[in-house]
C-alpha cells in the first residue's frame, strides 16, 4: 500500500518513508495456551512494513485483526511522505491524530507495530544495529524463560523447563492463579515441580495476570517463597 504524502508533510532532510504496508498472521501454539484469566490456541501478529530507498523496516503486535485497519485508514498516510529519520515525530503525529479515535487499546497496538518498523528502517537507513542507535545502557542482560502456561500437564511444564536450562537460561518464569486463583494447590504443586526440575541454583519466578485477590496474593506468596521462588 502506498499512499502520497500528506499535505503538511513534515520536514527534514532525511529520506522520506515511501510505503507502508500492513498484514495479518493468525499463528496457531504448539500448546493450549492460558494464564489466570483467559485460555487460547493460537495469536494473533499484525506485522508492519516500512520502506524507503529499497530498504525495510519491520515491527509488529499481537492483538485484534482490527490493528491492521488503523494501520490502514488512521496511520498510513501520516507516515508515508514523512522523514524516516524523525521517528519521533511520527509518533507524536499518529497518536494526536487517534485523541477522538480512542488511543489506548487497539489503536495504541497500531501505533507500537509501526513505531517499531519506523526504528528498525531508520537503523537499516543507517547500516547500524538498532542496540546502536538506540544506545545501551549495559553491555549486556540477562534473558530468562517465560511460559510455563496453566493448561501444561506436568510433562509438558518439565519439557518446557528442561530444554530453557539445556540452553543455559537459569532464569524461568511460569504463569500461576489458575481460574481466577481457585487452584492454589495446582499452582504451588507447579512451583514446586518446577524448582525441583531446574535445580537450587536457578532463579524461579511466577506470574498471576492479576488472577489472585490481593490478600490471598500475600498469603499464596509466602508459601510460594518457601518453595524457592525468587524474591526481590
Amino acid at each position: 500500500m502506498t499512499r502520497a504524502a500528506p499535505p503538511d508533510g513534515a520536514r527534514g532532510d532525511g529520506p522520506r518513508v515511501e510505503r507502508l504496508a500492513v498484514s495479518v498472521y493468525r499463528v496457531p501454539t504448539d500448546l493450549p495456551g492460558g494464564d489466570a484469566t483467559l485460555s487460547w490456541d493460537a495469536t494473533t501478529m499484525v506485522l508492519v512494513e516500512a520502506g524507503a530507498e529499497g530498504r525495510t523496516g519491520i515491527g509488529y503486535t499481537y492483538g485484534s485483526p482490527a490493528v491492521a485497519s488503523v494501520v490502514e485508514h488512521e496511520l498510513a498516510g501520516l507516515v508515508v511522505g514523512h522523514d524516516a529519520f524523525a521517528v519521533p515525530a511520527a509518533n507524536d503525529r499518529m497518536s494526536r491524530a487517534l485523541r477522538n479515535a480512542g488511543r489506548p487499546g487497539i489503536a495504541a497496538g497500531a501505533v507500537s507495530a509501526v513505531d517499531t518498523a519506523l526504528w528498525d528502517l531508520k537503523a537499516r537507513l543507517l547500516d547500524l544495529p538498532l542496540v546502536r542507535l538506540l544506545g545501551a545502557a549495559r553491555e549486556e542482560v540477562a534473558v530468562y524463560g517465560s511460559g510455563g502456561l496453566t493448561p501444561y500437564d506436568d510433562a509438558q511444564l518439565e519439557r518446557q523447563l528442561r530444554g530453557w536450562s539445556e540452553q543455559g537460561v537459569d532464569r524461568v518464569k511460569i504463569k500461576v492463579a489458575e481460574s481466577w486463583g481457585r487452584r492454589e494447590t495446582r499452582d504451588l504443586h507447579r512451583v514446586a515441580l518446577t524448582r525441583r526440575t531446574v535445580g537450587d541454583d536457578a532463579e524461579v519466578y511466577v506470574d498471576a495476570n492479576g488472577g489472585y485477590t490481593r490478600k490471598q496474593a500475600v498469603r499464596v506468596a509466602s508459601a510460594m517463597a518457601g518453595l524457592g521462588v525468587t524474591t526481590a
